[in-house]
């Protein structure tokens, strides 16, 4: 299973999606400093909201297989700028929370998610658990596993050691 990187706005349903993908009763717990367990890393939201704090974020992203902004779909501003991938050297995908709450603007909220670079977007309902088996499908896939010198001939077409390799293009034999 993929080690998940949450990172998002105070209240936007990190913690909620912890206890949702483990299958725990939902209850409200502070995120005060970054957790580690299991298969997630969970990160305050001050994290996020705070310049001074966020180059932690690019920190613990290193611990993780793959990194999830998580953005409720009523939130009333976007914390992430466009391009954000360009220093997260993981995949990137996003979550958006709270799809049934009567404020939700979904589309808007995908389209921050993409233009921040996210590779996947995921809808899901923390308290209802909707969207949560698609997640645990993706989270389930083995991360790939590249020689180096698999991610060094990756690395010399200018891609990431997910990506894909173009069509017509193997790994030199050897």
């Amino acid at each position: 299973m993929k080690k998940l990187f949450l990172m998002g706005r105070s209240e936007a349903g990190k913690t909620s999606l912890t206890q949702a993908l483990k299958g725990e009763e939902l209850h409200y717990v502070k995120t005060q400093y970054t957790v580690t367990k299991d298969d997630t890393i969970d990160s305050p939201g001050e994290y996020a909201e705070s310049k001074r704090f966020s180059v932690g974020l690019a920190c613990f992203s290193f611990e993780a297989d793959v990194v999830a902004i998580v953005q409720a779909a009523d939130e009333p501003y976007n914390l992430f700028s466009p391009s954000l991938r360009s220093f997260i050297l993981r995949p990137l995908i996003g979550i958006i929370t709270k799809t049934d709450s009567p404020y939700a603007n979904v589309p808007m909220v995908k389209q921050w998610l993409m233009n921040a670079g996210c590779d996947r977007i995921f809808l899901v309902n923390n308290v209802t658990r909707e969207g949560i088996d698609e997640l645990m499908e993706y989270l389930a896939e083995d991360p790939a596993q590249l020689t180096l010198e698999q991610a060094k001939f990756k690395q010399s077409l200018g891609l990431n050691e997910w990506d894909p390799l173009p069509e017509g293009i193997d790994y030199p034999a050897g």
